[in-house]
This record gives structure tokens, C-alpha cells and sequence, in this order.
């Protein structure tokens, strides 16, 4: 197993800039205010021949006893009782603070080896910087600039000196289905995931944009491997006053769009709001396949469950691919069916469809009901192929195919569909129009 490295510190230390940096990625969300890292967040590094896993956690403050600050240390308790190895990440420029002095007498009764990163030197005498941090007795300071990557490479060799290198090469790791988890602040999407994974992995706290970052986390049930992606809420555009939101609903966005499956959660105890419908039509028009968890539906009686289905119903036709779930995540009622469809989604979502019966539903759809005639011209769709996965992307070559109708070409998504059983992922239909050659004759 890949050894596991736990980035800790007060906030604004620049922790979430070294897990950019280590993982080459910008998955933690970077800027100049504290606070904004809340959950545990898991990345894949390597550093030479040497792979491991870093965790990027909130501002830490050990003696926190309310609200969401408690939240975030007992998260990133957690964090360091899993890791392996714990990177103690301090600010060169502003010195050792009472803060850090509480954090260094916890991490010194933690049995797991700790490394000292004195960070934001760039510019600076690494050796006078660090000099003072040699009163956290955790061992020798190490001076780095995680913006610039200045002793980087020397903290992580040194982190990882004692494991051997990987066997193989990450490319050959199993391809496992990625599932976004996404909705409106507050309507259980924190609390679904760990129920999913048994423990609490997540923060689930009442209070509405408790999660601010897309958290990746691998799990297993049953006997398959899933990675789940807890996203934050996405709130109404004229409702997202702080730039920590703005840039929570891009990482919800781009978690999305780098999904295989989503699993959309609905409040089954709140009226269903256009902001729903709109990040639902995000999801279709992104290509995600889809499944519909409606929370909270334990403690509604049998009238509120009817309204309920009602207006989801209706607010969600265009949604005719997807499979609709009632759920309690609280209770974890529900979970498998869940899971189940996620299963089918993403199988439907990465199906090979084969050119000889691609096209021969193609030719049955067009015996069982002709393209309508445009002027003179009756478009001729001939043969179809695949086109790409993840939506399943079927391409139709023909004459005057671009003289087709958005009704017939419905019909002949619902033909394919039917016939392939791609339950729970859009399907896109292509026409490829056949060129004369002697049209400029």
C-alpha cells in the first residue's frame, strides 16, 4: 500500500498550496483567506519512484470546543491517526504563534514520525527562519516555499525514506467508477456518503455550505471499488455573496464534468427550487450519467410522499433516463437500490455498442417510421457507429441528415436506448451528412 502523508497546521499556512504542489493538481482550493479547507482531502502523489497518499486538512485548532471549528479538528485528528507520516506546516514569515505551540504538543504525543515545514521563505535566510522552530521539538526544521517548490523534493525524500519504491506504475491501477455526489446546501449529501462508507469521513454539521471543496474518497461495497466525490452545495447565482462560495460551485462544476455517475440529492422536506432543475440540466448537458437520491423521507406521512413525487414528476421529465431513488441517508434506507443504479448507470455510460447492430436498429427505426420530408428532399440515414463513452456518443452517416427534426432524432435516441438498455446515461446522436462530389459541379 502507498504510505499516507498528513499535511496539519493553523490555517493559512499554505497547507492546500504544498498538497497542490505534491499532488500536481489545483484540487484544494487556494487563496488568501483562512478557512478554507474544511473536510480531509486525499490526492495521489510520487515523488521520484515513490507513490504515496496526502492528505490536505483544515486550519487546526486543537482546543476548539463549538461549532465547525470543532468539526474541522476532530477531522484532522482523524487525518493524522491515519497517515503515516504527518507534515507540520508553520509560517516562516509570521513565526511560531500560541497556535502552533498547542499543535506541536499534540503531534508530540502522536506515535507517527513528524516533519517540520517552515513555509513562504522564498526570499528569505532559510537558516535564521527556521532557527526558531527549533523550539516545537518535533527534530530539524525544514525551509521550503510550497508557491515555488523550494525544498519540496528534500521534505517528501525525507518523508518517504523509509518505504520501498512501487512495484509497478500507476498507470496499469484499475479503472473504478467515479461518482460525484452533488445538490443544494444542507440536503444530505455529506451524511449519504458516510453512510456509504460506515464512518464519518465527512462533516455533516447543520448548517447550510458546511463543505466548501470537492473531497475524493476511495471506498469499497460489497466486492467493487467506487470513488466518491462529495461536492459542495450549489446555491442560487444571487445568493453566492462570498468569493469562498464562487469558487465552492466552479469545484461542484468541475467535479461534475470529471464524474463517470452522479448521484443528484434532493430534500425530499423542501419544495423542489429551480436551482435543482438547473443543476440537473447541468448534469444532462455535461454528459453525466445520473441517479436521483430524494433525502429525508423518513418522518413524512403518506399526503406529503404523494405532493412530493408529484412535483418531482414534473419538475423532472426531461430527466427520463435516469433512475429516481427514496432515501433516508440518516436512517441508511435505500443505499443499494441506490448503488445498484449507479452500477447500471455507469456500465450504460461506458457500453461498447458494436457498428453491425448499431446499424441494424438503425434500419429497423427507419422501416418502423421515415424521416418526415423536408421540401423535395427525404433525409436517408444509411449506418451508425460509435462515436465515444461517457455519454455513449452514436454517430449516423447518411444523405440530408441535416434536414432532420429534433423529434425524430428523440426517436431515435429512445430506439437505441431501448434496445441497448442504456438506463441512467444520456445519449447524444450525431449526423454525419454524406458530401456529392458533384455538388460544385
Amino acid at each position: 500500500m502507498k504510505p499516507t502523508i498528513a499535511l496539519v497546521g493553523r490555517a493559512n499556512v499554505g497547507k492546500s498550496t504544498l498538497f497542490n504542489r505534491l499532488t500536481r493538481s489545483r484540487d484544494a482550493i487556494v487563496a488568501d483567506m483562512p478557512g478554507l479547507t474544511r473536510d480531509r482531502h486525499y490526492g495521489h502523489g510520487k515523488m521520484g519512484h515513490k507513490g504515496f497518499l496526502a492528505i490536505d486538512t483544515g486550519g487546526f485548532e486543537p482546543k476548539s470546543r463549538e461549532g465547525i471549528t470543532q468539526e474541522m479538528a476532530r477531522q484532522t485528528v482523524q487525518a493524522i491517526h491515519e497517515a503515516d507520516r504527518i507534515i507540520f506546516v508553520v509560517d516562516g514569515r509570521e513565526g511560531i504563534t500560541p497556535l502552533d505551540k498547542d499543535i506541536a504538543q499534540l503531534l508530540r504525543r502522536i506515535d507517527r514520525p513528524v516533519l517540520v515545514a517552515v513555509n513562504k521563505v522564498e526570499g528569505m535566510d532559510r537558516g535564521v527562519v527556521s532557527a526558531e522552530f527549533h523550539e516545537l521539538g518535533l527534530g530539524e526544521p525544514h525551509a521550503i516555499s510550497a508557491a515555488h517548490g523550494e525544498g519540496v523534493r528534500s521534505l517528501i525524500d525525507e518523508a518517504l525514506a523509509a518505504f520501498p519504491e512501487d512495484p509497478e506504475d500507476d498507470e496499469n491501477a484499475e479503472r473504478i467508477p467515479r461518482v460525484a455526489i452533488a445538490g443544494r446546501p444542507n440536503v444530505g449529501k455529506s451524511t449519504l456518503i458516510n453512510a456509504l462508507l460506515g464512518e464519518e469521513r465527512v462533516i455533516a454539521f447543520d448548517q447550510p455550505g458546511t463543505t466548501r471543496d470537492a473531497i475524493e474518497i476511495e471506498f469499497e461495497r460489497g466486492d467493487k471499488k467506487y470513488q466518491l466525490i462529495d461536492t459542495a452545495g450549489v446555491r442560487r447565482k444571487g445568493r453566492v455573496f462570498e468569493a469562498i462560495e464562487k469558487f465552492s460551485v466552479i469545484k461542484t462544476l468541475q467535479a461534475i464534468e470529471a464524474a463517470n455517475v452522479v448521484i443528484l440529492v434532493l430534500d425530499a422536506q423542501q419544495d423542489v427550487a429551480d436551482q435543482d432543475a438547473h443543476l440537473a440540466g447541468f448534469i444532462k448537458e455535461s454528459g453525466r450519467a445520473l441517479v436521483v437520491a430524494i433525502n429525508k423521507w423518513d418522518g413524512m406521512d403518506a399526503y406529503d410522499r404523494e405532493q412530493c413525487k408529484i412535483a418531482i414528476e414534473r419538475r423532472f421529465k426531461f430527466l427520463d433516463f435516469a433512475s429516481f431513488h427514496y432515501i433516508s441517508a440518516k436512517e441508511g434506507k435505500g443505499l443499494d437500490a441506490v448503488m445498484r443504479s449507479v452500477d447500471r448507470a455507469y456500465a450504460a455510460a461506458m457500453a461498447k455498442l458494436p457498428t453491425p447492430q448499431l446499424t441494424r436498429v438503425l434500419i429497423d427505426a427507419v422501416e418502423r417510421q421515415t424521416p418526415p420530408r423536408h421540401g423535395i428532399f427525404r433525409p436517408k440515414p444509411r449506418y451508425a457507429h460509435q462515436g465515444g463513452m461517457n455519454p455513449p456518443l452514436i454517430v449516423i452517416h447518411g444523405n440530408a441528415l441535416n434536414h432532420i427534426p429534433d423529434s425524430y432524432k428523440r426517436f431515435l435516441e429512445h430506439c437505441f436506448r431501448d434496445h441497448f438498455n442504456l438506463q441512467g446515461t444520456p445519449l447524444r446522436v450525431q449526423f454525419n451528412v454524406s458530401h456529392n462530389p458533384y455538388a460544385d459541379d
